[in-house]
């Protein structure tokens, strides 16, 4: 047959053709069946669907998508470590190469199979319901077609993300516990880089931190290998990073996006990383660069800790005269007299405030105020004051016996050992508590046993069960590895004593509720569930109080107080215009909040003072 010329028969071949079963698929009457499953095959690349619930809208899909298909829009998911966003797909621009699924770290997006739209309208006749609908589609949540009918997904060990955290070196039990030698060495350059890497810079621990500090930028400047750039990011929210790099409480870690499907980045040691490796004279420049001239005007902070030297930094960079009264003979507060030396060396404290001092702060330690100068004279030498005196008096249980001899309260022990002072150490102890604090003494006390009897018997006695102490997890791990026995839910009911007076043993029984329906202090326990802990020594570690008696009976009574705290509006205001407050004294035990109130405070009182 010659191919340029028709058959004659063509015209019947259309009828012929059109009693066979088609071999397209019409949509949407039709669906293709792949594998028993409606859609595409079961790996293939169709539309977007994300699970509102675990996404946290960090954006990192918008950032990685080549074609700029995704954008970040205001969402309903928010709370702790989310910021509130989500995204939606531009489809006339994705070419579904899925990137966004192999960088999200929440695991949220995922490609579903579905990958058709239809709609009978014509497009330029779309009404406000037909837009709105599309806007809405162009990325699935849960309840969606196909939203459970997943295609592409990225598994773990196939993801871009680096989920594994850099484990930094530390010194080993059998090379730690005869010593107050720091525990944690510090990363090397390539292993504070390589855990650099891992940060996707979403910005979602900045929400977290108390501070508010611009962590993705000074991570950023680490991987640059620019030190001076991380520390001057470090410097515009928080004077005390070298302090910070040690002790944070770290609660950045706790939200950052990578621990959603790993570990989270290693946030408080690569802080540590970069003031370590930068020279003091580059410190030096960092913390001065933003100094205004002197305005002429004073302020005078009581208390050199956390709050109150953060305070003090900020102010001498708006221009203020700044004098801080501590009445410890060193400068540093709870820092130097309540954290030890193996957490926070006397070195990196003294580093952080010696910057300080070097711009202008004068620091006038061994004075106390109200004994050794009037708060009256404070207030009339300035045009404000800030207080930020912490929680110097230590609590009691209460317990029958507690007060007698061989009991000690766990501050008093560690200011004693800052101070190098010698302390009283038993052969068998028992520590009362579960906090930080607890463990501070208890491990502090662990050292002392061990170097002069040979041995640890230390017990540590604690309300909460296992599982819901208050003290950091790395405490307990390593207070454990250092020789120490944890009984939790015990509840101290009296102190034997020997017919010399001298410690015999707590006496304990089982704490079974600690607060009551209320959330009030209401411990119940169980008399039949009794314990006895032969001892010759026992420390309460159950928290502090703060001491006003300083402020005067005139100023105290026009101040409001909750449990012990002032309160304060959020900037440290008090009832009192000229009187400001933070630390301890207002937010309860914690660094990095003190840090944070310090701050804040130092705003809110050059607006008080530039009125």
């Amino acid at each position: 047959m010659n191919p340029g010329k028709k058959s004659l028969f063509s015209p019947f071949k259309f009828w012929g053709n059109a009693l066979k079963s088609p071999t397209t698929i019409r949509f949407p009457k039709e669906e293709i069946d792949v594998f028993d499953k409606p859609g595409a095959s079961p790996r293939y690349r169709g539309l977007h669907s994300n699970d509102i619930e675990k996404c946290i809208g960090c954006g990192t899909c918008e950032d990685i998508c080549p074609t700029s298909a995704i954008t970040m829009i205001e969402g309903e998911n928010v709370g702790e470590g989310k910021l509130g966003k989500r995204p939606v797909i531009d489809y006339g621009r994705c070419c579904f190469c899925g990137f966004c699924v192999d960088m999200c770290p929440s695991s949220s997006l995922t490609m579903s199979r579905e990958y058709i739209r239809t709609y009978r309208t014509k497009p330029d006749m779309f009404a406000d319901e037909e837009v709105e609908d599309i806007r809405r589609n162009f990325l699935l949540v849960p309840g969606d077609a196909y939203a459970d009918n997943k295609g592409y997904v990225t598994l773990d060990e196939f993801s871009w993300l680096d989920l594994e955290r850099m484990e930094i070196d530390e010194l080993k039990p059998e090379d730690r516990w005869e010593s107050f030698i720091e525990i944690v060495k510090g990363f090397s350059r390539q292993e504070a880089l390589k855990e650099a890497s891992r940060c996707v810079e979403c910005g979602v621990c900045k929400e977290s931190c108390p501070v508010h500090m611009n962590i993705p930028e000074y991570i950023r400047a680490i991987w640059d290998d620019n030190l001076e750039e991380s520390v001057r990011q470090m410097y515009m929210d928080n004077p005390l990073s070298s302090v910070c790099g040690r002790v944070c409480t770290h609660k950045c870690e706790t939200v950052c996006s990578i621990s959603l499907r790993g570990e989270p980045v290693a946030i408080r040691w690569l802080k540590r990383y970069a003031v370590d490796n930068l020279d003091t004279k580059s410190m030096k420049k960092v913390a001065a660069a933003f100094k205004k001239p002197e305005n002429g005007m004073r302020v005078n902070i009581l208390g050199s800790g956390p709050s109150g030297l953060s305070a003090a930094y900020y102010l001498i960079l708006l221009g203020y005269e700044v004098t801080v009264y501590e009445a410890n003979e060193k400068a540093g507060g709870i820092m130097r007299y309540g954290i030890p030396r193996y957490r926070l060396p006397d070195e990196a404290l003294d580093r952080d405030i010696g910057i300080i001092e070097d711009l202008g702060v004068r620091i006038i330690t061994g004075t106390k105020v109200g004994v050794d100068v009037p708060f009256k004279k404070l207030k009339d030498e300035s045009q404000a004051v800030f207080i930020a005196t912490g929680f110097d008096n230590p609590r009691s249980t209460g317990t029958e016996g507690i007060d007698g001899k061989g009991c000690f309260q766990a501050l008093d022990l560690l200011a004693k050992m800052a101070l190098g002072e010698d302390v009283f150490v038993g052969r068998n102890i028992v520590i009362v508590g579960g906090g930080n604090v607890a463990f501070d003494i208890a491990r502090s006390l662990s050292r002392l046993q061990r170097k002069k009897y040979g041995e640890v018997q230390i017990t540590l006695t604690c309300l909460e069960k296992e599982g819901e102490m208050l003290a950091d997890d790395e405490e307990i791990i390593q207070g454990r590895e250092e020789g120490i026995t944890i009984k939790n839910a015990r509840f101290p009911t009296k102190v034997e004593h020997e017919d010399s007076g001298s410690v015999k043993g707590l006496a304990t029984v089982k704490c079974v509720i600690i607060f009551d329906e209320n959330n009030r202090f209401n411990p119940q326990t169980d008399e039949s569930d009794a314990e006895f802990y032969s001892a010759d020594m026992v420390v309460e570690a159950i928290g502090q109080a703060p001491d006003y008696g300083y402020l005067g009976k005139d100023i105290e009574e026009k101040l409001d107080f909750v449990r012990g705290k002032i309160v304060t509006d959020e900037n440290g205001g008090t009832d009192i215009p000229w009187l400001f407050a933070g630390g301890d004294i207002v937010h309860g035990p914690d660094v990095v909040h003190a840090i944070a109130d310090g701050h804040r405070g130092a705003q809110a009182i050059d607006e008080y003072c530039c009125r």
